[in-house]
């Protein structure tokens, strides 16, 4: 199994994932896009492609080019049938890449919220927990791509999580998230967490490790799902 990361700063990587490719002997090739000489490969030949978070906005463009690069690859991963995945800004990304809009959330929601299934995802989409709480990180927020299933909300902020056909999944929650990623992320964005009603602290923030155990399971889940329509 080949495996894409497109990974958009170094302290956001692939998370519990790693153990769900390790026990499947996977090869993962990364495309960073914080370094100066990024290599994209022919969708065709990825089994799934990873688009992983990240600080920036989707809508940088001009700041950062290589958004507009990455959002065609996307493009055309998705058309080509190529089993694609997005966490957090990931989602948006796909969401962008396929002319949904991108936009400030009604507020930032950064830390360890509730998310319940979508009445609306029928029974042919990946089955969502009816409610899991899991951890979140992002001031903006997707519209739904066309022809995509709204899988799960948060009190926060109603777009969690999509599905368009069977082999595109967006996440804005970060169920793959670790103790060691969020201690990066205390440290690399620590300024990002002003009061606010979906905003918590550090100490809140960095969670026991059982914690992250649910959505932990949740992600090896989706991505059985995933795989198996291949």
């Amino acid at each position: 199994m080949r495996v894409q990361v497109l990974q958009h700063v170094p302290f956001e990587d692939v998370g519990s994932m790693a153990d769900w490719f390790r026990s499947r002997g996977a090869e993962l090739h990364y495309s960073r896009f914080y370094e100066a000489d990024v290599q994209l490969p022919d969708p065709g030949s990825c089994d799934l492609i990873v688009a992983m978070g990240g600080p920036m906005s989707v809508n940088d463009e001009v700041e950062l080019p290589w958004l507009v690069t990455e959002k065609a690859f996307l493009r055309h991963a998705i058309e080509a049938g190529t089993t694609v995945l997005g966490v957090c800004l990931g989602a948006q990304l796909i969401a962008s890449a396929l002319g949904a809009r991108v936009q400030a959330n009604a507020l930032p929601e950064i830390g360890w919220f509730p998310v319940s299934r979508a009445e609306s995802a029928g029974e042919d989409c990946f089955a969502f927990p009816e409610r899991v709480e899991l951890l979140h990180w992002h001031g903006e927020t997707f519209e739904l791509p066309a022809g995509a299933r709204l899988l799960a909300s948060s009190e926060a902020c109603r777009h969690q999580a999509f599905q368009l056909g069977r082999r595109v999944i967006g996440l804005q929650c970060h169920p793959e998230m670790t103790p060691a990623i969020v201690s990066e992320l205390l440290r690399e964005c620590a300024t990002e967490l002003q009061p606010g009603p979906w905003v918590q602290s550090a100490a809140q923030l960095a969670a026991e490790p059982g914690r992250y155990a649910a959505g932990n399971a949740l992600m090896a889940r989706l991505l059985d799902y995933l795989m198996a329509a291949r």
